[in-house]
């Protein structure tokens, strides 16, 4: 899996993932993002992840459609600096305890 955290990300870069949310939501969070975690890997991580991000902070995680829609590969975790990363670190804990 990769991992990469964008801090206060540019409003094109914000455009692009909405463009790309696999949710009908075109809204951002109510909180705003000061802060936009990737995480990129196979589609069972990718549910994992999602689950263990939610669980860890206040995120709002949302899969990102690649060239081929019907398979997650990319999550993007918008909010605030510390969640994202808070939700990045428990992704990597717990991903590397798996098994």
């Amino acid at each position: 899996m990769d991992f990469y955290i964008i801090k206060s990300p540019s409003k094109g870069t914000i455009d692009i993932l909405m463009r790309r949310k696999g949710s009908n939501s075109k809204e951002l969070p109510p909180y705003g993002v000061d802060a936009v975690g990737l995480v990129q890997g196979r589609m069972i991580e990718m549910v994992v992840a999602s689950d263990i991000a939610e669980k860890a902070t206040g995120v709002t995680v949302e899969d990102i459609k690649g060239s081929c829609p019907q398979n997650m590969i990319l999550l993007a975790i918008f909010g605030d600096t510390a969640a994202v990363e808070d939700a990045m670190k428990e992704i990597q804990t717990k991903m590397d305890k798996k098994g």
